[in-house]
């Protein structure tokens, strides 16, 4: 049986698991991490009976994990698979984690990049165009963000080494345009730079906009602030970087909308994957921004559960919900669940409520992926592998 504090389940949706879950007008859309499930459309006006009202398909050895919407304008990535069949995503080369990709199970015409449709009838969502973009490693875009206008994402470029930070203006969605672009120094490879790291280990894995500001995460190149009030021009305003000596990934920068304590705060969240060397798992990191320049992690949130001693990768923190509207944030823990943080006292992050799902059908363990709520205060958390759980803080 599921094991809960504070939290309740309402419903439940039993589909193939996957990457991110959007809610968008009591419609929840799902990206899936495997093909032949790209995304899945889901009526949940009724959250104790969600009703599947259309599902997506991508080809094989590729996958759209990730979706948003807004404006009736979906859009999902689409991506070669990040690792090769039978291969553990935690290759190491030199010491540095670095993915293989598997281009032999791509169909030869497959173009990575963004899908873009109109889902003004949600269960009819019409496909309006691709965009394409190139590069070697993960062939095409990873996460990303999108306002109703702007996408803010991390694609593959050719000439670049990694995915690198692009801005894409969709004012006409049918012919999306390149506005801006950034990367970390060294990666543009083509224009004779030389990267400090080895393989792609520093790349793009998803910008947040805030403002006139981009809270960017760069896998093990940390956490990057650009300035985007010329968007033609992204300006570094500050980098941060604890990787090493600590050994995950920075999966998620997330601004947090509101001063706690008259200071502006940061939550950054590590990915329990590609580690460096073999560790304890990842956990979330709360970090000052008041002085944008000069970041500084001043606490952290762990589960007490661990000792300190290396765990199996996919164990730890994965991804807060990136609809922040008080101080308790749901962050979905991976092989824990939902974990309710409370951040009103941010130099003691406390955990005031979580949801331990039962093992879905197919896996030996949880694999709590993501997390979001709606404008009902309902959560949303999404398995890896295997189903949706709709939830409400009690």
């Amino acid at each position: 049986m599921a094991e809960a504090k504070g939290i309740r389940e309402v419903g439940y949706f039993d589909c193939v698991g996957g990457g991110q879950v959007f809610v968008e007008r009591e419609i929840a859309y799902l990206g899936h991490v495997k093909s032949p499930n790209g995304t899945t459309i889901v009526d949940v006006s009724d959250p104790k009976n969600p009703k599947l009202i259309q599902t997506l398909e991508m080809p094989m050895g590729t996958h759209s994990h990730k979706v948003r919407v807004a404006n009736d304008i979906m859009v999902t990535n689409r991506e070669v698979m990040p690792f090769k069949s039978g291969r553990s995503p935690d290759s190491f080369r030199g010491g540095a984690p670095t993915y293989e990709v598997d281009h032999d199970s791509v169909p030869p015409d497959f173009r990575g990049g963004l899908a873009i449709y109109d889902v003004s009838k949600p269960g009819r969502p019409k496909h309006i165009t691709n965009w394409e973009t190139g590069g070697t490693g993960m062939s095409g875009v990873h996460r990303f963000d999108f306002d109703g206008r702007y996408a803010y994402i991390s694609p593959t470029v050719d000439g670049y080494l990694g995915n690198i930070v692009m801005i894409l203006d969709l004012q006409d969605p049918a012919k999306p345009e390149e506005v801006g672009r950034w990367w970390m120094p060294g990666q543009w490879t083509a224009g004779g730079e030389l990267p400090t790291w080895q393989g792609n280990a520093h790349r793009c894995h998803h910008p947040l906009r805030y403002g006139n500001r981009l809270y960017t995460s760069y896998w093990h190149g940390g956490v990057v602030i650009l300035d985007i009030e010329d968007m033609t021009k992204p300006k570094l305003v500050s980098h941060a970087d604890w990787s090493p000596p600590f050994t995950c990934p920075t999966h998620t920068a997330l601004p947090v909308p509101f001063p706690i304590e008259g200071r502006t705060i940061m939550l950054v969240a590590d990915e329990d994957t590609q580690k460096i060397e073999p560790s304890p798992p990842s956990f979330l990191w709360i970090v000052d921004i008041s002085v944008e320049t000069n970041p500084v992690p001043f606490a952290t949130f762990q589960l007490n559960c661990f000792d300190g001693s290396a765990q199996p990768n996919f164990t730890g923190c994965h991804q807060p919900c990136e609809k922040i509207t008080g101080t308790e944030v749901p962050v979905a823990w991976f092989s824990k669940g939902l974990r309710v943080v409370d951040i009103a006292k941010p130099h003691s992050p406390k955990e005031v409520a979580y949801y331990m799902p039962d093992v879905p059908q197919g896996s030996d363990r949880v694999q709590s992926n993501d997390v979001t709520m709606d404008e009902r205060g309902l959560i949303y958390l999404y398995d890896r592998l295997r189903g949706l759980h709709i939830l409400e803080r009690v």
